[in-house]
């Protein structure tokens, strides 16, 4: 600790990164710091109440430092060497190799094409894109729009004036303009790639003003033919402006962060948002290290972000004022307008995440033989997702009275009892077994949604065609139909019924996936008719203590509370009962009941 000290007293008062050792050599953690000497220090002249912070002191054999000319530089470099090093103290942070980019490359007649492999040689990356259909559409796009090359022949000046290459099939079913035989002026493939690279940036009402213009010029120069290509690019290219999430016309190159922070976690929401429309979203995780704060994270989270992504915004929205500068660069604090609107949905795009990798991890990896069950049940039902979180609703109201109804949660085809609910039926008068429904399915799935859990893959109705159908109206109410799978069962011939199809589906009788059904539907069943017996015999009770003249609803409650019924009432000597209740209405109820005082 002595030779660790002095290696901290000769630091520099300047910017930097240093890294810390092990005894083994390796990086344990790297960290910047406006004043090198200050920011390490701080390490070794107190004590450090978090664990892992301590833990790391203790483990410090070598310390190594650089010095850079600006803050801005010290993240940059200490956002690579925590990438590079994956230093064990560190937060971590991905490098996000499976999601896939758009590339133009670095080439003569530049190829444009997807990628998930970011290569520093040149290239311009667009991404990184969290839906391979988003990045297969804007592919789409540019096919439609530019008939740009796809094969990989090197179209240097040699080999085109030469004669070496050959046009392939691509030009002969006219989806390339053959610039392997100069056949197309690498003049006007820049133009396309130029427009390419404005519509990635979201520019795309600049590309738009230029194609009308060019329409307008074609027009007038009486080339009607190529006017209504480029008639036809445009139509394309409106049609893909008007799918963009517009927010603000006064909004322009703005750069959006928000962080939704858990215990050991932090999701950080990215937004993009050019001449008004958000353009590009993205949310990354990061692993907490040392208990670092909010405003770290989300320092670490906007140099990765902003130097995965090569954004250059000189606008940054943030939900707080973050502790370092970058440069050229200004942070603001919305608290009202547009802005504050878009920080709110970036906020709202980091809880989803969250939710949904939660819901992942609470879902992900059932044992073997439940997993096959699920699997086949998915198969049998045709669901698109595999049906880990299951729920099932059952009503009771014997010979009326007392409505109530269950609701029984499965996950991973097990039941998970912790979550399962009861309901008192409140907005239907007698026994209306489809308007019960209605009401408990939409109160359920309306407190999940505000509450903000993970909805079920699987809705089972205990009933047939009547029930299913006031099920659905109630997800309708809360905009959920479609996105849930739900069944009904029918108890008689064991049908199963699928909303808007009039004809059952029969699993055979032997089959796993049928056995599933029917216990969810069993168990539903067997919950709610225990809570409708407890309520029958609570209410008979107590009708039965109200016939006690001079006994009121306040002195009925303490004596269930205390004695539960009333053949344990009867059971009590006086003097226990009346320290209950007092001994005026002691005497009325053992006098009531013939009792002996």
């Amino acid at each position: 600790m002595d030779a660790l000290k002095k290696q901290v007293s000769v630091l520099p008062d300047q910017p930097g990164i240093y890294q810390y050792f092990d005894n083994t050599g390796k990086i344990i953690y790297v960290g910047k710091a406006k004043n090198l000497k200050k920011r390490v220090a701080s390490y070794f002249s107190k004590n450090h109440e978090n664990r892992k912070t301590a833990l790391l002191v203790r483990a410090i054999a070598d310390i190594k430092h650089l010095v850079v000319e600006t803050e801005q530089d010290a993240l940059l470099l200490e956002n690579n060497l925590i990438k590079k090093y994956q230093p064990r103290y560190n937060i971590r942070l991905k490098d996000d190799k499976t999601y896939p980019w758009i590339v133009i490359k670095n080439e003569r007649f530049p190829r444009v094409f997807q990628t998930r492999n970011v290569i520093r040689d040149g290239s311009q990356y667009f991404g990184p894109y969290t839906s391979v259909m988003t990045v297969r559409t804007l592919l789409e796009l540019f096919r439609k729009l530019y008939k740009l090359r796809t094969c990989k022949y090197n179209l240097s000046h040699e080999n085109i004036s030469t004669g070496k290459l050959k046009v392939c099939l691509e030009y002969h079913i006219g989806n390339c303009l053959g610039p392997c035989e100069a056949f197309q002026r690498e003049e006007e493939y820049n133009e396309y790639i130029a427009e390419i690279r404005n519509i990635l940036k979201g520019n795309i009402s600049v590309v738009i003003n230029y194609l009308r213009e060019l329409m307008h010029r074609y027009s007038e120069n009486f080339q009607f033919e190529e006017a209504n290509s480029v008639k036809e690019k445009l139509q394309i290219l409106e049609k893909f402006q008007n799918r963009s999430t517009v927010v603000s016309a006064t909004i322009t190159d703005v750069d959006v962060f928000s962080i939704d922070v858990v215990e050991k976690a932090a999701f950080v929401n990215y937004l993009k948002v050019i001449n008004g429309a958000i353009v590009q979203t993205y949310t990354t995780e990061i692993k907490k290290a040392l208990d670092e704060t909010k405003e770290e994270l989300l320092e670490y989270a906007i140099v990765d972000i902003r130097q995965k992504i090569f954004s250059n915004a000189k606008e940054l929205i943030v939900p707080f004022e973050p502790e370092f500068e970058l440069d050229k660069v200004t942070f603001k604090v919305p608290v009202r307008g547009d802005k504050k609107k878009l920080l709110d949905l970036s906020l709202r795009n980091a809880k989803y995440f969250r939710l949904e990798k939660e819901k992942q991890q609470t879902l992900a990896k059932p044992k073997d033989g439940s997993r096959r069950i699920l699997e086949t049940l998915q198969r049998d039902l045709q669901l698109k997702e595999l049906p880990s979180h299951i729920e099932c609703f059952d009503n009771s109201n014997l010979q009326g009275t007392n409505p109530v109804a269950a609701c029984v949660v499965f996950k991973n085809g097990k039941p998970a009892k912790k979550e399962y609910r009861h309901y008192h039926v409140k907005t239907v008068e007698g026994p209306n077994d489809f308007a019960s429904m209605e009401e408990i399915v939409y109160r359920r799935y309306k407190r999940l949604l505000d509450e903000g859990k993970t909805l079920p893959q699987l809705i089972i109705i205990d009933g047939g065609k009547g029930q299913l159908g006031m099920a659905l109206n109630a997800l309708g109410d809360l905009k959920l139909r479609g996105k849930i799978a739900i069944i009904g069962i029918a108890k008689k011939l064991e049908e199963i019924f699928f909303p808007g199809d009039p004809v059952p589906l029969y699993l055979d009788k032997s089959s796993e996936s049928l056995k599933l059904i029917q216990f969810a539907r069993d168990e539903a069943h067997r919950f709610g008719i225990t809570f409708h017996r407890k309520l029958r015999s609570k209410n008979f009770i107590q009708s039965e203590l109200e016939k006690i003249p001079g006994v009121g609803q306040k002195t009925i409650q303490a004596l269930l509370k205390r004695f539960k019924s009333v053949e344990n009432l009867k059971k009590q000597p006086y003097r226990l009962v009346a320290d209950e209740i007092g001994d005026s209405k002691a005497v009325k109820v053992f006098d009531f009941y013939k009792l002996s005082r």
